[in-house]
């Protein structure tokens, strides 16, 4: 059966999940999706670096006391060496899950840019190197003969941008629109339920839905990111953040918000990229008052939702999670199966 070896860059929720998911379902899987996974290194801020080209023990690595490194393993080092690992991996995937830096991207960009330059291809999840690098690294990938997929970097394990890329084909998609952010929008909801934003985002806090910083959540920086990843996947624009206009909803107010109810509407942070008719896109992020029939109206709590206006069918919308370690985990396994669909498919070619 054929097989592919991961090196996980970043060792937290994400990987990790992806991680117990091969440990735990890994023979089914195999069965089900005709190829085998096996993690051959990880790189953690507190865990270190670890490589075993033999393949790693995940339930050994699941039973390591607090504090405790990769130190003194074999393929071990108690500093997380990304570049040498990411360098020298006997992997054929290196999965990326490293923090998201908004402004350059790093070190995310150079690690994306690190594997498909020796030949590995890469699953992400972080949105900083496909929004700020995307088409470079696309291009590094098809120089190389590998693959770039960034599924799980807008909504989670709800695969938009594999969606709107197959099974919209045929469709002219003139405009997206989007519940982007899961914060933003369980805060708006509980602001129409009657609390102040500070109530609101620290309750979000308590619930897990928002950072100890919420300031990328409610001030639309995440979602701005987000926005450039679609407009350019799904418009085939060429732009970049700071070609979105962005506000937050730190400006909304209850009053503004039972004053929308009144007239039977509902404030959402949307993130929006539209095609104009000299071929342009624009693109922005803002507090929007939805008409209650509108299609993302209806979303609430830290659920995320798309909306592709399309020639043929009018508005086509996708709702699902937009967060969780388990489900942004299934992006990143949807991403190995379309790498390994792909790898099928030129070798079948060449031959």
């Amino acid at each position: 059966m054929n097989r592919h070896d991961l090196a996980l860059i970043g060792f937290g929720g994400v990987n990790r999940a992806l991680a117990e998911l091969i440990r735990d379902r890994g023979d089914e899987l195999a069965t089900e999706l005709g190829f085998a996974l096996r993690v051959v290194a990880i790189t953690d801020l507190r865990l270190g670096s670890l490589m075993q080209e033999d393949g790693i023990d995940l339930d050994a690595v699941f039973a390591l006391a607090p504090g405790a490194t990769f130190a003194g393993w074999p393929g071990g080092d108690a500093e997380p060496r990304n570049v040498e690992v990411i360098r020298n991996t006997t992997a054929d995937i290196v999965v990326e899950a490293t923090f998201t830096n908004p402004i350059d991207g790093e070190p995310g960009v150079s690690h994306v840019r690190l594997a498909l330059e020796a030949g590995k291809s890469v699953t992400t999840t972080n949105k900083g190197p496909v929004a700020l690098a995307g088409p470079q690294l696309n291009a590094i990938a098809a120089a190389n003969d590998v693959h770039f997929a960034y599924e799980g970097s807008v909504v989670s394990g709800t695969p938009v941008l594999r969606f709107a890329a197959s099974t919209l084909q045929g469709l002219r998609v003139d405009a997206v629109r989007g519940i982007l952010n899961g914060t933003s929008n369980y805060v708006l909801g509980q602001m129409e339920a009657g609390m102040d934003l500070a109530a609101s985002v620290a309750e979000a806090q308590t619930l897990g839905y928002a950072e100890a910083d919420p300031t990328a959540d409610i001030e639309g920086s995440d979602v701005r990111l987000k926005v450039v990843i679609l407009a350019n996947e799904v418009l085939g624009a060429d732009i970049t953040p700071a070609d979105v206009t962005c506000t937050g909803i730190t400006g909304i107010t209850p009053a503004d918000i039972v004053d929308a109810a009144a007239r039977g509407l509902r404030y959402k942070l949307i993130g929006a990229a539209e095609r104009l008719p000299d071929g342009s896109v624009r693109a922005s992020v803002e507090p929007v008052a939805l008409p209650l029939t509108h299609p993302l109206a209806g979303i609430s709590g830290p659920t995320n939702a798309v909306s592709f206006e399309t020639d043929l069918l009018g508005t086509v919308t996708v709702s699902g999670p937009g967060a969780g370690r388990v489900e942004t985990a299934y992006a990143l396994l949807s991403d190995i199966i379309e790498i390994d669909a792909r790898v099928a498919q030129t070798a079948a070619a060449r031959r």
